[in-house]
């Protein structure tokens, strides 16, 4: 079924149970890595707010969970600079970290939190997201658990959103 988000068509692209599935293997792995460990989740806000919640409900070990809000898109375009929002509210010194990220194409946003983080000086940081565009990644940092691989095309659904609409969406759409 297509919808319509402002002036924009979509159309399905990834359904729910392909999303339970991908969080699924992304929690096994952390788990697997993170045996004995209580990680720290800072997810980033607001795209993640979804992925991190379905996360923490599959985690079976300790972990802790603070949020991040930066921002880098306007409309369906990166705009290529992260403006720094509302920063880390928790001690990360020495603790290991997992950034949480509903999507990472570019990798600017990536960057800027690495170059973040590393002030703040924390054991070990590790990058999760459930969706990852390598065509479009341009960065050097190296993304640990990918959810699901997908071309570079703009999509809503599942915490991502086009101008604020369409985070609600159980399922993802792609633009038409």
């Amino acid at each position: 079924m297509e919808i319509t988000l402002h002036d924009k068509s979509f159309v399905p692209f990834i359904d729910r149970y392909q999303l339970d599935e991908a969080i699924t293997r992304m929690v096994a792995d952390i788990q697997h890595d993170y045996m004995g460990i209580t990680p720290l989740f800072i997810g980033v806000l607001n795209g993640s707010v979804m992925v991190v919640s379905d996360i923490l409900k599959k985690y079976q070990g300790n972990c802790e969970v603070t949020f991040m809000k930066l921002s880098s898109y306007q409309g369906t375009q990166s705009t290529e600079s992260v403006k720094k929002i509302i920063g880390i509210q928790t001690e990360v010194y020495n603790r290991d970290i997992i950034i949480i990220e509903d999507i990472i194409d570019t990798g600017h946003t990536v960057l800027d939190i690495d170059k973040l983080l590393k002030t703040y000086q924390p054991k070990s940081v590790k990058y999760a997201t459930l969706f990852f565009k390598p065509e479009a990644y341009r960065g050097e940092i190296e993304i640990d658990y990918v959810g699901i691989e997908i071309e570079n095309k703009f999509i809503v659904g599942y915490g991502l959103d086009y101008d604020e609409l369409g985070r609600n969406l159980p399922d993802v759409y792609q633009l038409k």
